[in-house]
């Protein structure tokens, strides 16, 4: 499988990014040369300035959100609810503050890690189905924040076509705060 390349990347259409990031495979290299990997199945969009889901809302640049205006093809990782470590995709070009949030996988690569690292001892649809969830299952933490994913140890591969009746949009989860852009159909998932 290849790896998707900074094109992909810097576009300025999110919302399709998004949606076309269904099917492609999420790998993590991990330190040993252990590969986690799985096919991506839901993800979410978020378009700063005047999106009022995003972190970077009305150009807000702080620490946490400073990863969002790098160039696209960067990891944004940060801590929701001082729990979860939530892996992001930066899209578009520097300063325009875009990102794709890894909602789900099902998992490929390292399937015996992924249950480890989840505390589980089967697979079980679900398991992987949520931010914090992914990155628990692949190893991913906020040490790889502002990392390229095109030469680094999280990747993005052409993965599998998904057929476009198989795949479904619908309003983001957890932003009731963002007002008129909480039903924005920005989520996509399989």
């Amino acid at each position: 499988m290849s790896l998707l390349q900074a094109n992909f990347f810097l576009r300025d259409d999110v919302v399709q990014i998004a949606k076309e990031l269904i099917g492609k495979e999420l790998i993590h290299v991990l330190p040993d040369g252990t590969e986690l990997s799985g096919i991506i199945c839901e993800t979410e969009a978020y378009r700063a300035p005047e999106d009022k889901a995003s972190h970077a809302f009305g150009m807000k640049r702080t620490q946490r959100t400073e990863t969002m205006f790098m160039q696209g093809g960067c990891a944004y990782i940060y801590l929701c609810y001082g729990i979860h470590e939530l892996f992001n995709i930066v899209t578009n070009s520097e300063g325009i503050p875009h990102a794709v949030l890894i909602r789900g996988i099902v998992p490929k690569k390292g399937l015996e890690q992924q249950l480890t690292n989840r505390k589980a001892s089967s697979y079980k649809r679900g398991l992987m189905i949520g931010p914090g969830k992914v990155t628990k299952a692949l190893s991913i933490t906020r040490e790889l924040d502002g990392a390229s994913i095109l030469e680094n140890s999280i990747q993005i591969h052409e993965g599998i076509a998904i057929a476009e009746n198989l795949l479904q949009s619908g309003p983001r989860i957890g932003i009731e705060y963002a007002q008129e852009w909480k039903e924005m159909p920005w989520r996509f998932w399989v």
